[in-house]
């Protein structure tokens, strides 16, 4: 039985489009679900950690969650400044840790970010052990952003950003489960470390008398954060003071 000729003149006008339509103007679905790497590389260990968000965004913003971390075994990576070579072995297991949580076909769109704080300020930026660092991370099956040494400012400015969205201060669900803004006012961060106190929090951007504040647009508003340190102030001091005060 033949076929009508309409429903021929049809299927080769389709096979015709079909030809013609280059794979790339075909949409992909993506996946709804989306991850990302931070080694946080403090002065006495490093931990990497895996964070998970929906590619939904509230007010431009993502709003993630931490899944799981790996502790990195072994001291900071300022520690191997005279070995660096050592840095890539060290990072493995948990870069070998991290293929396993993250679905295989997202690898490499995964980005890998490292933030080094502290001890690693004191050493050079062409210090020998950042180019191992990147060499090793390169080398990952992940999407490497780059190491960067995190300046005073912004560390405190991050650590801002941590309390303050964990306190729900950005924002908040209601009964629905649904994202709102919230109505709780900013919290100022105290930093208490080994030489000094950082006390970080939220100044009026018509303050001019802190012009070396750090702004930060999040969820659809502009904050202005600035640091006041109050070194000799850490807990180093405060057990030498407290040891001769014992002594005396």
């Amino acid at each position: 039985e033949l076929l009508p000729p309409w429903l021929v003149i049809i299927a080769g006008l389709t096979g015709i489009l079909l030809l013609c339509v280059s794979t790339k103007d075909v949409p992909v679905t993506l996946p709804s679900t989306k991850y990302g790497i931070v080694l946080d590389a403090g002065p006495s260990h490093t931990i990497l950690l895996v964070y998970q968000w929906h590619i939904s965004k509230a007010n431009k913003t993502g709003v993630i969650r931490e899944c799981s971390s790996c502790p990195v075994p072994g001291p900071g990576v300022s520690s191997y400044s005279d070995s660096p070579h050592k840095i890539g072995k060290i990072l493995q297991p948990c870069l070998n840790w991290a293929q396993n949580e993250i679905p295989a076909e997202q690898h490499s769109q995964t980005p890998l970010y490292l933030g080094a704080t502290a001890s690693m300020r004191q050493l050079n930026l062409t210090h020998p052990i950042l180019a191992t660092l990147t060499v090793a991370l390169k080398s990952s099956p992940f999407s490497f952003q780059g190491a960067q040494i995190l300046s005073s400012p912004e560390e405190e400015a991050f650590n801002w950003v941590a309390v303050n969205y964990v306190l729900e201060n950005f924002f908040k669900y209601d009964w629905r489960g649904q994202l709102v803004p919230s109505r709780n006012g900013m919290a100022a961060v105290l930093s208490v470390r080994g030489t000094s106190t950082q006390l970080t929090l939220k100044v009026e951007e018509e303050n001019q008398a802190l012009k070396e504040g750090v702004r930060l647009k999040l969820y659809g508003q502009t904050h202005t954060v600035h640091t006041h340190h109050c070194p000799c102030y850490g807990t180093d001091h405060l057990r030498s003071r407290l040891l001769s005060t014992l002594i005396q």
